[in-house]
């Protein structure tokens, strides 16, 4: 375990129920793939017959005209009109994945990031001063340590750091850190772990997870 200036203050016995379980590739892809989707927000949507504008009136009388007969100028015929078989808002994207398959995937990947050395468990993170380069500082001493760390600035290298809880002050600072993702131990989940190349875990998030998903 190390402390914000990026020295080793002690070693923290975890359970294997939850950092030692063997990688499933399948199930990991199932659960991201139903997250992915039950976030998925409907957008395209065009309008059916019933749903443009106009067309109270039928354009024309029926008969004696030379032209073809119509009822409505809301007709996917006519510009204008309705959209045949169009996207609509209440497409339905979501997938169901029960609590343990999410539960096992979760920490299948946590797993992973103490075998692939791409793990750090801290023991607090407090800036005196709420300010941006303060955190830097921090940051930059903590990020030292993690195997193959490079720099900041590379996008394959971002840190995903989480907190026992909501802390206004560490996320004020670290907020403008484009590299730096911030979440709650109880709002873990796999996509943000699978995005962030690294996961810098507090020591006070460790009984939240128990708690969270009753270990």
């Amino acid at each position: 375990m190390y402390n914000q200036s990026g020295e080793i203050i002690g070693n923290v016995d975890l359970s294997d129920k939850i950092f030692g379980l063997k990688l499933d590739h399948s199930l990991v892809k199932q659960v991201l793939d139903a997250q992915v989707a039950n976030s998925r927000q409907v957008i395209a949507h065009s309008k059916g017959r019933g749903e443009v504008r106009g067309g109270g009136k039928k354009p024309w009388k029926q008969k004696g005209t030379g032209r073809a007969r119509h009822a409505s100028i809301r007709s996917p015929i006519w510009k204008g009109g309705g959209v045949t078989f169009g996207p609509t808002k209440e497409r339905n994207f979501s997938k169901k994945i029960n609590k343990k398959m999410r539960r096992s995937a979760l920490f299948m990947v946590l797993s992973s990031k103490i075998k692939d050395k791409e793990f750090m468990m801290l023991d607090n993170l407090n800036f005196e001063v709420p300010r941006t380069n303060i955190a830097v500082k921090a940051i930059k001493n903590i990020s030292g340590k993690l195997d193959g760390y490079r720099s900041g600035k590379n996008k394959s290298d971002s840190i995903l750091l989480v907190m026992p809880g909501q802390n206004k002050d560490v996320l004020r600072a670290l907020n403008n850190l484009s590299f730096m993702n911030i979440v709650s131990a109880d709002s873990l989940n796999v996509k943000d772990l699978l995005v962030n190349k690294y996961t810098i875990l507090l020591k006070d998030a460790v009984p939240v997870i128990e708690k969270t998903y009753k270990i």
